[in-house]
């Protein structure tokens, strides 16, 4: 039995790699370190912010 290598191979590039135009999602971003480090600060200032609420006031 023989293959025929060229269909086989005959793979368009639309078909093999996904299109750089396709929109990212909301995973995409929060894996970003600089929004992971904004969003920490944010969070730990609020934290703060209610602690200091709830403790001390």
């Amino acid at each position: 039995m023989r293959h025929h290598h060229r269909e086989m191979l005959d793979t368009k590039q639309s078909d093999a790699a996904p299109q750089q135009d396709e929109p990212r999602g909301c995973l995409f971003a929060l894996s970003q370190p600089p929004l992971m480090i904004f969003l920490a600060v944010i969070g730990c200032l609020l934290l703060t912010a209610a602690l200091h609420d709830l403790l001390w006031l």
